[in-house]
């Protein structure tokens, strides 16, 4: 017997592109609802074009589906529709009558041109819920400039606070290694569309969202952000150091790096310990947390000789049996190799139409009566564009091939 689908009985049409907004339509796919993605007709989605890497047919041979268009875009249907002509904005007010939800992430006031903003699809289907995602919202004097992760990361303060301390060689601002604005976005806005729905479930209302990256950005700063807003000063960059707790950073071993988080006084004694120093668990300098922040550039230096002395292995072992936090800094051919991710199953194979089959990485939610749906490859370009006209919109055969020819497919 197939498990329910948590929303199987939601639609919804996707007109976003690139990340934030395909993060949050694969998190309502996953979740069981029909994703409708629309596609410009003949290029699509901008990252299908971001490779390579791509995906490899059985011979090794590049398909022509980037990697990063793979990342986002799993259990969606595609149909592709020139949006810019009068009779692809009648199809798409069509679709959106069919549809619960619809997700756009245009310039602002872009889809009113065409007749596809808020208020006019409101007019067509009064309980719609309609998420719209922009860099900086849909008002303020921001409103109408792009908005890229990259920037946003920059203009929201997480550069700031992340990279290597200012007096350190390779000091200075950094961005997250990945696009981590965009992918946050993605996640309030799901969200945001799931509390929408919940509100219209109850009250037969829609609503209109207003998803923007820079207050995305802005608001998970969380404890840096508090920290600012209650005493006035600016936080400043740690690289992989921690203000308040020494030693809970990176350190080299023989063969390689570790993570070594000392939470407590205790946990630095066996660490020290570990290490044949015991000198420095009771050391007048260094005995406690607070004498080792004061005197933190001193004792650092002296932890990192004894770490280097020995490999990765010796430290991950004997810190682990005394109940020290510690761990390896992977890359992502360990991660897949690892024996958690393995027993987790967050690499699934699944079907795909030319390359016979491709592997992506599971969906993180673990449900125990509706579990996530995410065995469905990324769609070809247009996939799916005369199955959803014919059955969501009783278009003939005629019908789709006069659009066709007309270019509006």
């Amino acid at each position: 017997m197939t498990a329910p689908k948590a929303l199987g009985h939601i639609r919804v049409l996707d007109l976003s592109r690139v990340l934030a907004g395909p993060w949050c339509s694969q998190n309502l796919a996953d979740l069981g609802a029909d994703v409708i993605k629309i596609e410009r007709p003949g290029s699509g989605d901008d990252t299908r074009a971001w490779g390579p890497p791509y995906a490899r047919d059985a011979a090794g041979r590049d398909t022509t589906e980037a990697a990063y268009y793979l990342a986002a875009n799993r259990g969606k249907r595609s149909v592709t529709i020139d949006i810019a002509s009068a009779d692809g904005q009648a199809l798409i007010r069509e679709l959106a009558s069919h549809c619960d939800v619809v997700l756009e992430n245009f310039k602002v006031g872009q889809l009113k041109r065409y007749g596809l903003d808020y208020e006019s699809l409101k007019a067509i289907k009064p309980d719609l819920v309609y998420c719209s995602v922009t860099g900086f919202g849909q008002d303020g004097p921001y409103a109408h400039r792009a908005g890229y992760d990259f920037l946003i990361q920059g203009m929201g303060g997480l550069m700031s606070v992340t990279g290597e301390r200012d007096d350190l060689p390779g000091g200075g601002p950094q961005k997250a290694g990945v696009a981590l604005t965009d992918l946050m976005t993605g996640m309030y806005a799901t969200i945001a569309i799931l509390a929408a729905l919940t509100h219209r479930d109850r009250s037969g209302e829609g609503q209109y969202i207003d998803m923007a990256l820079l207050d995305v950005q802005v608001a998970m700063l969380a404890n840096m952000g508090s920290n600012y807003l209650n005493s006035g000063k600016p936080p400043k960059r740690w690289g992989n150091a921690h203000p308040n707790i020494v030693p809970y950073q990176t350190f080299q071993c023989a063969d390689g790096y570790i993570i070594v988080a000392t939470g407590n006084d205790g946990q630095y004694q066996k660490f020290v310990e570990v290490g044949g120093r015991a000198d420095l668990a009771t050391h007048e300098r260094y005995a406690t947390n607070p004498l080792r922040v004061q005197h933190r550039d001193e004792l650092v230096p002296l932890l990192a000789e004894m770490v280097l002395a020995q490999p990765r292995d010796f430290w991950i072992d004997r810190l682990e049996a005394v109940g020290v936090p510690c761990g390896p800094i992977n890359n992502l051919d360990d991660v897949y190799k690892n024996p958690q991710v393995l027993a987790r199953e967050l690499v699934m194979e699944v079907p795909h139409p030319t390359a016979g089959s491709t592997r992506l990485v599971r969906s993180p939610m673990k449900m125990s009566l509706t579990p996530t749906d995410n065995a469905v490859a990324p769609p070809l370009l247009g996939q799916h564009t005369d199955e959803i006209l014919r059955s969501l919109l009783g278009q003939s055969d005629d019908d789709i091939a006069a659009l066709r020819a007309q270019g509006v497919l």
